[in-house]
C-alpha cells in the first residue's frame, strides 16, 4: 500500500470547507449527539487551548472551558460528520499553538485579550470548488480499490 492512496482515502473523508480556527480563539462547537433513536444538537462554547494538524484530515482542536468552578476540555476532529459547525465568538492575541498554561490559572489571570474582528467573513466559509458528488463518491471509491490492492 502505497502513501498516495492512503492520502487520497484521507482527502476524500475530509470536509470540502472548514473555519480556520486557531489557539486562543473562543469557538462554538455545535455537536450532534444520539440518544437512542433521536439525534440532537448540542453546543459547547470555550476557548481553543489546542490546534492540531490543520492540513490533514484528522485535524483537531482541543477546547476549554469553565463550568460551575471546574475546567471542562473537550477534544473535536474538524472533519468529523457529527461536528456540523465550528463558529468563532472572539480572537484572542496569543503567542503559541498549546496554551495549556491557561488549565493552571482561574480568574483574571486566566483571560485573553480579545483583537477586534470581523464575525461574519471569518465564520464564511471559504468558496468550495465545483465537483459533483458524483466525482467525489468516484475518487473515494477507486481509491478504496487502491488501498484494497
Amino acid at each position: 500500500m502505497s502513501f498516495i492512496s492512503l492520502k487520497k482515502i484521507g482527502d476524500a473523508q475530509k470536509k470540502p470547507a472548514v473555519v480556520d480556527v486557531r489557539s486562543g480563539d473562543t469557538v462554538r462547537v455545535t455537536q450532534k449527539i444520539k440518544e437512542g433513536e433521536k439525534f440532537r444538537s448540542q453546543v459547547f462554547e470555550g476557548v481553543v487551548i489546542r490546534a492540531d494538524r490543520k492540513d490533514s484530515h484528522t485535524a483537531r482542536i482541543t477546547v476549554r472551558k469553565v463550568t460551575s468552578g471546574v475546567g471542562v476540555e473537550k477534544s473535536f476532529l474538524i472533519h468529523n460528520p457529527l461536528v456540523e459547525k465550528i463558529e468563532i465568538v472572539h480572537r484572542a492575541k496569543v503567542r503559541r499553538n498549546n496554551l495549556s498554561f491557561l488549565r493552571e490559572r482561574s480568574g483574571k489571570s486566566a483571560r485573553l485579550v480579545n483583537k477586534p474582528i470581523d464575525r461574519a467573513t471569518l465564520n464564511a466559509l471559504p468558496e468550495i470548488k465545483e465537483t459533483s458528488k458524483a466525482e467525489n463518491t468516484e475518487a473515494s471509491q477507486e481509491a478504496a480499490v487502491e488501498a484494497a490492492a
